[in-house]
């Protein structure tokens, strides 16, 4: 049996109708490149300090794509995320036999590819950068697991739209997304835990496995955006109390390192970014705008459910932070154990009074002020 998606047709399909970005000369594309691969390495450093984290140096500089570049690299992570998972559903599958199930088998994985990568050149053209958890396995066991990538045509298209400084930008960008390499490099653990979540949610439906393929096949960019924080296109296929709870518990992570970037983006300071908070207002407008077809498009893609996540998840460690200090705020990446909630990240205190701090007596404190506000 060939795979559920053409993964061909997929990055075929999103190069194709993917949007040009902004026209700049030869000159300038190099110039923006070698800057934004200056500007990581120098993010490295500030998120280090900040957050306190052990991170691990960078063993390569970000990687630096266009948009079709960022189709290409996204297909090959959804490939190792879904084909173990395919291959698995495949086993349950009542699959026609004869000419029907030959027919079935090439044409459904060419429209699933189609899908996939018209989806994919939408999101081209939207994302800043990222750090991408899973890559093909290297066979010598050389490369890193992860890989920070920055979409520069994109960057530079926001740039000048805000009419922003551009090097505080393209730095601003780089803080954001080294954070992340830091949360998953840091963390040992944690690459592993949300990728056992989305496995879990993937394998604990009761509906018929024709139907689920079917699911699947409809939602293969929703599945991957799980990664990411989505949720709108994976909200249909719950169909057990055990599938809430696996989705509650991938939101709630996913919630937290967005907000957790989101935090240390702006928390780094103005004398690392001296246009911060100028910055942070026009990008938080732009937000929100848009035609009525690009709302549409966020709403069914869960992006506006990511962008509420990135709130919700900076107030959190914001609030945290705040009560009880950065060396608090890190028992989070202790074990999946003392991860928040969903519950906790909207009421902080929940999660501080059951992670608490040992006093010098012994004794747990809660650190909440009396009035509960937030900082």
């Amino acid at each position: 049996m060939s795979g559920m998606i053409d993964w061909g047709t997929a990055v075929q399909t999103g190069a194709r109708l993917v949007r040009p970005g902004p026209q700049v000369s030869p000159h300038e594309a190099r110039a923006v490149v070698m800057e934004l691969r200056e500007l990581s390495a120098m993010a490295e450093g500030h998120v280090r300090e900040f957050t306190r984290m052990d991170v691990p140096p960078s063993t390569q500089p970000a990687t630096v794509v266009d948009r079709p570049g960022w189709i290409k690299a996204n297909v090959e992570g959804f490939r190792v995320v879904l084909e173990p998972l395919v291959d698995q559903l495949s086993q349950r599958r009542t699959v026609p036999t004869g000419p029907v199930g030959i027919a079935a088998d090439i044409v459904g994985p060419r429209v699933t590819g189609m899908q996939m990568g018209a989806i994919l050149a939408y999101m081209a053209s939207r994302v800043l950068g990222q750090y991408e958890l899973f890559l093909p396995p290297d066979p010598s066991g050389d490369a890193p697991t992860g890989r920070l990538t920055l979409v520069a045509p994109n960057i530079v298209h926001v740039e000048q739209e805000l009419s922003v400084d551009q090097r505080d930008f393209r730095l601003w960008v780089c803080l954001h997304e080294e954070t992340h390499r830091a949360q998953f490099t840091a963390v040992p653990w944690l690459r592993a835990y949300v990728q056992e979540q989305m496995t879990q949610f993937l394998l604990a439906s009761d509906i018929s496995p024709t139907e689920l393929f079917d699911r699947i096949k409809d939602a293969a960019e929703a599945v991957a955006d799980a990664v990411r924080g989505g949720e709108s296109s994976l909200i249909d296929a719950i169909q057990t109390p055990a599938q809430r709870e696996i989705l509650n518990r991938l939101t709630a992570v996913m919630t937290l390192v967005e907000g957790h970037g989101d935090f240390v983006m702006d928390a780094v300071g103005p004398e690392v970014v001296p246009s911060v908070a100028q910055i942070r207002a026009k990008f938080s407008s732009r937000r929100g705008g848009g035609s009525k077809v690009d709302k549409t498009m966020r709403r069914l893609l869960g992006i506006d459910l990511k962008m509420k996540q990135y709130a919700e998840g900076s107030r959190f460690v914001r609030r945290v932070h705040t009560e009880i200090g950065m060396a608090g705020f890190n028992r989070v990446w202790t074990s999946p154990e003392t991860l928040p909630t969903m519950a906790e990240i909207s009421d902080p205190s929940l999660w501080i009074r059951r992670v608490g701090l040992p006093s010098l007596n012994g004794e747990v404190l809660s650190l909440e002020k009396p009035n509960g506000t937030e900082s």
